[in-house]
């Protein structure tokens, strides 16, 4: 009997697609006055189910794959068409020891995908008219000695300013005390290093930028950066799992950062303990802390929305130097720009023992996340290949599902 039911079910389906298409709303009202049996979504449904499991189960053997062959040790998430197509953890929290099970819950250091939650807090305080993009942000920041550089031009990297890591390295002395935001701006007062080139007059992918929207959203909004995303951003999305580190509280470098996931480097022949750094007391360009879970929400609030309307996040998204072609890759706000694919934004990481990967296909609706506490691994290679895969067939005939 069910074989038969699925055979009118499909009978029907063709007949209506025959009388009218998918998108002839006359045809349809006509249609819905012809009295014709329920016909289950269960169809759809159970179809989905088997498409969906044939593709987690190719995405698991490629991810013990290269855990076999690379050492891979970390988190994944795969959606597509707004459904998670597939979630697992591989490996250990200590890498070391091989304890502590990894979970898709855990909370591994962002680096440089850090870069697109200064972005955001920038477009949320533009949004609701604190902050002008294209302003000196000297407005916000009077002390700083530089002059003509705006908001516009740091999240596009197109500031010129020099690297405040190189400055730290030079000029911070105890490098056992901490160095915040607000010691990265003494240090750009006092030596006012030169610049690469003047605001607006090329492209240089510099973490200071993201460092300084970070004191950009401090002096706007009189809060520490890590409390206004996680007030604005982390708890609106429930993002329970994430956090900004900061040693905000600490006179002196702890010897290992004790929150969330640890990360690892390999020396000799065994995987040692990343240790702290003075230099992750400075926000804006890394230290956000998330899990595949959370970054998903943060991706699902993208496609909705939830954080900035479409007119603000769609700036996100442009070519911030669509003249630069030394790379082939263009520079958004706090995302790259895939040159060589339609509506692909992305960002991948290193710092200190983390390496993470973030690609969104927004033509075909896919979404891929992988995060791992170790400094070497699979290349991005192999996580641009899933990208590339078949979008898979899933929905309605009439699928109406899209995808902002």
């Amino acid at each position: 009997m069910k074989i038969l039911n699925y055979g009118i079910a499909f009978t029907l389906i063709i007949g209506l697609m025959l009388l009218g298409g998918c998108g002839d709303e006359k045809a349809s009202d006509e249609r819905a006055m012809i009295n014709l049996p329920d016909i289950s979504n269960s169809i759809y449904t159970n179809a989905d189910s088997a498409i969906i499991a044939k593709k987690a189960l190719w995405l698991d053997k490629k991810f013990h794959r290269l855990q076999r062959l690379t050492g891979f040790n970390g988190t994944v998430l795969y959606a597509e068409k707004g459904r998670i197509i597939f979630k697992k953890a591989y490996g250990f929290a200590n890498v070391r020891r091989k304890r502590d099970s990894l979970t898709t819950h855990s909370a591994f250091q962002l680096a440089s995908v850090s870069k697109m939650f200064g972005a955001m807090a920038i477009m949320i305080l533009k949004t609701e008219g604190k902050v002008d993009y294209d302003a000196d942000i000297r407005t916000y920041l009077p002390k700083f000695p530089y002059e003509g550089v705006t908001c516009r031009q740091l999240m596009t990297h197109r500031s010129g300013l020099p690297r405040y890591m190189s400055l730290a390295l030079d000029h911070w002395e105890n490098k056992r005390i901490p160095m915040d935001n607000d010691d990265m701006m003494e240090l750009f007062v006092k030596y006012k290093p030169d610049v690469y080139f003047k605001p607006n007059h090329g492209f240089h992918y510099c973490n200071t930028n993201y460092a300084l929207l970070a004191n950009v959203v401090e002096a706007v909004t009189g809060m520490h950066f890590d409390e206004y995303v996680k007030r604005n951003i982390f708890e609106p999305l429930k993002m329970y799992d994430s956090f900004v580190y900061n040693m905000r509280n600490d006179s002196t470098v702890p010897l290992y950062v004790e929150q969330g996931v640890p990360g690892y480097y390999h020396r000799g022949w065994r995987w040692r303990r990343m240790e702290n750094d003075y230099l992750n007391g400075v926000l804006g360009d890394k230290n956000v802390y998330t899990s595949v879970e959370d970054l998903y929400k943060y991706d699902k609030a993208l496609d909705d929305f939830t954080l900035v309307p479409d007119s603000v996040l769609h700036e996100a998204f442009k070519k911030g130097s669509p003249k630069y072609w030394r790379r082939k890759d263009n520079y958004g706000f706090g995302w790259r720009l895939k040159s060589s694919m339609d509506s692909v934004a992305y960002h991948f990481g290193w710092w200190k023992g983390f390496r993470t990967f973030y690609i969104r296909d927004m033509r075909h609706q896919k979404t891929l996340v992988v995060l791992t506490n170790k400094d070497k691994g699979p290349s991005s290679a192999n996580f641009w290949n899933i990208i590339k895969a078949d979008t898979l067939p899933l929905g309605r005939a009439c699928d109406i599902a899209t995808r902002h």
